[in-house]
């Protein structure tokens, strides 16, 4: 296959350096400064595997024919990546890897189903600079479609993904993208202290607030009849479990489990976008709560009050103190 990669991102970066130092035909499609900086001095990646350099062809618009395209960039520049390349894209088979349950939605009103398909990510990457990427932890790139047609062309991604992660099929994607959507909804925490994932669940009150996420949008979920699904070491029970003990051994143990997930300080996806200067994907994560609990005629006041301070942080450049957090978030949380 030749393959294009739409945004030189954490994911974006660590896919395409890590496909390229497999043999495998990469063009990688970057912004301009991500275009100079790959250009110049190719793809730098450290971390859980050492480190790498990989040179690969790097454009700013996919301009010539590929069999697949995998779409890295965030939920809410889909749309612009795909006006710019559309010429390509649409003759290709698509790969989504955005966090959220919207992604496939956008793309398959402007390039059809019959060659999309959806992925989720559970290995972990950060963004240092343009070029430069932390690959923090390993895990799974799983792969599915969103209808019930064949999957022969499904077979052919997985040969080229499993190269580098290994790469389970599901029939539930969907049910798994809406657990990954509870993994990514703690994300926003981070995001609004300014912190990497390790010190801000380091306090258990902080923790709290994340049950409290979770408890949330176990509840709306549930009227909304979404099946959820099983991810690879992230069973369902999980959530469901932690949520029914009492707040404060469960934010014991979920403070224990986000500590243990990379040696390196790990920055959820949001943050990553904030310090970049650019609008984060929060109206499609924990947005996607208020959205569900709109649709069926529901509230969700923690999930809304914290995509507020998330758009706050975005517009004012000034991180909220643990204090102002909790503050801001107590009165929406179950005491039990």
């Amino acid at each position: 296959m030749k393959i294009a990669i739409i945004g030189a991102g954490a994911i974006g970066g660590l896919v395409a350096g890590y496909l390229a130092d497999k043999d495998e035909e990469v063009v990688l499609v970057a912004h301009p400064e991500q275009f100079t900086a790959v250009s110049q001095n190719g793809l730098r990646i450290e971390g859980t595997r050492g480190r790498l350099s990989v040179t690969l062809p790097v454009k700013r618009q996919l301009d010539e024919k590929v069999d697949l395209a995998i779409l890295a960039i965030k939920t809410q520049d889909l749309e612009k990546a795909i006006s710019e390349n559309f010429t390509y894209l649409k003759e290709a088979c698509i790969l989504t890897v955005q966090n959220g349950v919207r992604a496939e939605e956008i793309v398959a009103k402007r390039l059809g189903k019959d060659r999309l398909f959806a992925s989720i990510v559970m290995f972990g990457a950060t963004y240092l600079a343009p070029g430069k990427i932390v690959h923090n932890f390993e895990g799974d790139w799983i792969l599915g479609r969103i209808d019930n047609r064949p999957k022969v062309d499904l077979e052919e991604i997985r040969k080229v993904t499993s190269k580098i992660f290994p790469s389970p099929l599901s029939d539930e994607i969907m049910g798994m993208k809406w657990l990954k959507l509870f993994v990514n909804a703690n994300n926003c925490l981070p995001a609004i202290l300014g912190k990497s994932m390790q010190e801000t669940f380091k306090d258990i009150s902080i923790c709290k607030i994340s049950l409290g996420i979770w408890q949330e949008g176990w509840r709306l979920v549930n009227k909304a009849r979404i099946k959820l699904a099983s991810l690879p070491d992230f069973p369902l029970e999980r959530i469901s479990g932690l949520i029914s003990l009492p707040p404060d051994e469960a934010a014991r143990i979920f403070s224990n489990i986000m500590a243990s997930l990379s040696q390196e300080p790990l920055y959820g996806s949001i943050l990553q976008s904030i310090k970049r200067g650019r609008s984060s994907e929060i109206d499609y994560i924990n947005g996607e709560f208020v959205n569900l609990a709109n649709s069926i005629g529901q509230d969700a006041p923690l999930n809304e009050r914290l995509v507020r301070m998330v758009h706050r942080v975005e517009k004012s450049k000034r991180f909220f103190s643990e204090e102002e957090l909790i503050n801001q978030t107590r009165e929406f949380l179950i005491h039990k």
